[in-house]
């Protein structure tokens, strides 16, 4: 291990302790899961999530000009990003809502500007493709992704399908290599 990658592992430890939770959990993608991190304890921490910023940043494209936090868990970490870089951030929703601005991308302007997707954990990378393909609808330039957690089985190749990057803070194995390393006493729901 490198000096580079202490922060990483320890990094990887917090959030274990914090947010891998053990039991029988229905993804969004229909899999059924008996581990779990939620990712909202993870967000819910003031510093661990300054923490996740400060690593997460790097990962940014360059000519990136609005980060687009995905509703809900995406949101956090787009504004802890947007904090940390300057760049300005966009909250994207599911659907459109029906009543005010009745829009599908809150706050910074996306159309014609190249956006980086934030999310917090892909499984299958299902909810990406579908919000990109909306903001490219809507104008957007949408090539990234950055998340923190990437769990996902094929190297999230569905987010390949679509034509998109992903670049990673942690991968499920490397948070198995640090529930290893210190295992922890799994919290269940």
């Amino acid at each position: 291990m490198s000096l580079a990658d202490a922060p990483l592992e320890d990094l990887a430890d917090q959030i274990n302790t914090i947010a891998r939770l053990t039991g029988t959990f229905t993804l969004r993608s229909g899999q059924i899961a008996t581990e779990y991190f939620d990712k909202y304890r993870f967000e819910a921490q003031p510093a661990l999530l300054a923490q996740i910023a400060t690593a997460l940043a790097p990962l940014i494209p360059s000519d990136t000009e609005v980060l687009a936090g995905l509703e809900m868990g995406g949101i956090p970490i787009a504004t802890a990003l947007s904090l940390h870089t300057g760049l300005p951030a966009a909250f994207v929703r599911k659907a459109a809502k029906q009543y005010g601005t009745a829009r599908l991308a809150e706050g910074a302007e996306i159309a014609g500007r190249r956006v980086t997707v934030v999310e917090d954990v892909i499984t299958t990378g299902g909810q990406v493709v579908i919000s990109t393909t909306d903001l490219r609808a809507l104008g957007a330039i949408v090539d990234h992704v950055v998340c923190v957690i990437d769990r996902s089985p094929d190297q999230a190749a569905a987010l390949t399908a679509a034509g998109l990057r992903l670049h990673s803070l942690l991968t499920r194995a490397q948070l198995d290599a640090a529930e290893a390393r210190h295992p922890h006493t799994p919290r269940s729901t």
